[in-house]
């Protein structure tokens, strides 16, 4: 929202919320009745109205598929421009973007009903779009520098442009992030070359969707915060430089605010003297900078077939929330399905996101496999490759730590990460499993003054560690399975033992539950049970008269940069504590790995995730996520 918000600042179908496409469905309605209940002949028929909706849709995807490159590729680091963060209010003050697809399409749909001259349009008409070419570089380009000026000056700034400028670090959806009233006039501007041709006769179809795609893609270019501009393009035609921006060039805009201020063509910049003296040097700059090497790495996987659309690459809106499922994945299948055999096919891990702890380097990369895929007997091998091929990657690069997440450190597929350390004795990067952190922020979770605890689920290296935690301080742990009984038995020292006890009560209030917990077994505990995961994922949540605690997670720190996304299915700026113990391992300078059998101290990796500035996770923030 700008700093004094002025008239027609809010979008007049806000209040619909997700229901605002609703405002296009009579024309949608209208334009596919039309169309098919004409009397001509199928190939006389008026395709103009009823092309407006696939012009839309195109757009969608054209600016999702910018957005998805965009962040993959200042992700990774290679001739990003700003270094600044992206956080969860600029990710919120632009979820809006599709607003002004909306907008263009009622007027689209408006336009054709009143005007004669945009129906029966033909596919193509060349002098129609050398007319909007010329018209384009001609006056609109012209009339909207001077409109730019005129939105830096304090008045309008104030209540309009500064909502715009409230992202400094831009994303491609930033250039249409604006308030209703300044799109209106950049839809006037947009509109004199298409008017132009339709009262001139010379308007088409193509004509009209090239135009607007271009528009699309020089907006989305000019704010993807990554250079792509070749320089043997200038070299081979140097006026270039005045007829076409780059995205360094409008990236000084928004640091800068008062140079560059053309559209896409520099060159009212060059005429009245407003270009940034630094343009050359940023532009140069930003196209030699390396992909970034970062200090931890944090390996973690696919989830459900749609949790590609909750990655940051993904959705951003959907991304800056707790996974959840929506209604509307059922109807986006097809894309779903097409997705799954693109990272089937590609089998390699890529990067999801990066971050800034004080001068820490982290990213995040995902290994293009499924959960369902992690129990597959014969899928076990393939991800096993992809794991040591990302651990060879790293100790290359030089990155300190690699921690595993989520079915990466599954035991049955390689022994919590020990078989990596066994194959590549050799490895200066640090593996980290993260058990000792998990345990800690389990044991953490159990309110006060309990005495009693149930264990319940499959048996891992973290719940063996936490019954023997549990039981050496004095804390009964309590097994409902005779042979989970004597396997845990196994592991606990003679003082330690007499804390466990093999149980059919169900009394208990205080359950430890891992992966396995069947519905069956949740009915059987009794009302308001504290059912606290010590697994990677959640268990289902059959009981609504019971409490589920998250999985083993931390609360970050605000110099935690660059966080825009969710990890999962937990709340925004709260980590899973595997992927916090990658970044105490370098915070702190551990010189081994924590992978097989061996286990930090848990007060001890405790007491650092305090000193770093982590907080436990509350019961009230645990609650705000969703499975």
């Amino acid at each position: 929202m700008a700093s004094k918000p002025g008239i027609l600042t809010e979008w007049p179908w806000t209040w619909l919320g997700n229901f605002k496409y609703l405002v296009l469905a009579p024309f949608v309605g209208h334009s596919i009745y039309t169309y098919l209940m004409s009397k001509d002949e199928i190939s006389q028929r008026d395709i103009t109205y009823i092309i407006i909706l696939p012009l839309l849709l195109s757009r969608m995807i054209h600016n999702q598929i910018w957005i998805s490159i965009s962040r993959y590729r200042t992700a990774k680091g290679n001739n990003r421009i700003v270094d600044k963060s992206i956080e969860f209010d600029q990710v919120d003050r632009e979820s809006n973007w599709d607003d002004q697809i909306i907008f263009n399409g009622l007027l689209y749909c408006i336009g054709y009903l009143l005007l004669e001259q945009g129906r029966h349009l033909p596919l193509w008409r060349a002098d129609g779009i050398i007319i909007i070419a010329l018209l384009h570089s001609g006056p609109v380009e012209f009339l909207y520098y001077w409109l730019h000026r005129a939105l830096h000056h304090h008045f309008l700034y104030s209540r309009y442009h500064s909502h715009h400028h409230s992202s400094i670090v831009t994303e491609p959806i930033t250039s249409v992030i604006h308030p209703f009233a300044e799109h209106i006039s950049y839809f006037a501007l947009f509109a004199i070359p298409l008017l132009t041709t339709l009262f001139t006769g010379t308007a088409s179809i193509v004509g009209f969707g090239a135009y607007i795609t271009y528009i699309d893609f020089m907006n989305n270019m000019g704010h993807c915060n990554f250079e792509l501009i070749p320089k043997w393009m200038f070299s081979i035609f140097p006026p270039l430089k005045y007829l076409m921006y780059t995205p360094s060039y409008h990236s000084l805009h928004h640091t800068q605010f008062r140079t560059n201020y053309s559209l896409f063509m520099p060159i009212y910049d060059y005429i009245y003297d407003t270009l940034d003296k630094s343009t050359d040097t940023l532009y140069e700059k930003s196209l030699e900078r390396e992909a970034e090497v970062p200090d931890v790495v944090h390996l973690t996987h696919l989830t459900t077939p749609e949790s590609i659309y909750h990655l940051r690459l993904g959705f951003a809106s959907l991304a800056s929330e707790p996974h959840t499922s929506k209604w509307y994945f059922w109807l986006m299948w097809p894309v779903t399905l097409w997705l799954i055999m693109i990272t089937w096919i590609y089998g390699h891990t890529f990067v999801v996101e990066r971050n800034l702890f004080k001068n820490l380097k982290l990213q995040t990369w995902a290994i293009p496999k499924y959960r369902v895929q992690y129990f597959m007997k014969w899928q076990r091998e393939t991800i096993n490759n992809l794991i040591e091929e990302a651990i060879m990657e790293a100790d290359l690069k030089g990155i300190k730590v690699l921690s595993l997440g989520l079915l990466n450190q599954e035991e049955k597929l390689n022994s919590n990460g020990e078989l990596y350390i066994r194959k590549n004795p050799q490895l200066k990067v640090k593996v980290v499993d993260g058990s000792s952190l998990a345990v800690a922020a389990v044991i953490n979770s159990i309110p006060k003054g309990t005495s009693q605890v149930v264990l319940r689920g499959h048996l891992s290296k973290v719940a063996y560690s936490i019954a023997l935690a549990l039981c050496q301080g004095g804390i009964q742990v309590v097994t409902l399975d005779e042979e989970e009984y004597k396997r845990l038995i196994a592991k606990l020292i003679p003082e330690a033992s007499t804390y466990l006890v093999l149980s059919k009560s169900y009394l208990s209030k205080t359950w430890l539950v891992g992966a396995g917990l069947s519905e069956e077994e949740q009915l059987k505990a009794p009302k308001g049970t504290l059912f606290i995961p010590y697994s990677q994922f959640p268990p289902k949540k059959t009981r609504k008269d019971c409490f589920y605690f998250s999985t083993p997670a931390m609360i970050t720190p605000k110099h935690l940069e660059n966080v825009d996304s969710c990890e999962n299915w937990l709340p925004r700026r709260v980590m899973s504590a595997w992927r916090i113990a990658g970044i105490l391992h370098a915070l702190e300078g551990w010189d081994e790995h924590e992978c097989g059998n061996m286990m930090f101290d848990i007060d001890k990796v405790w007491k650092a995730s305090l000193d770093h500035g982590f907080r436990p996770l509350t019961i009230a923030a645990a609650t705000e996520s969703k499975n």
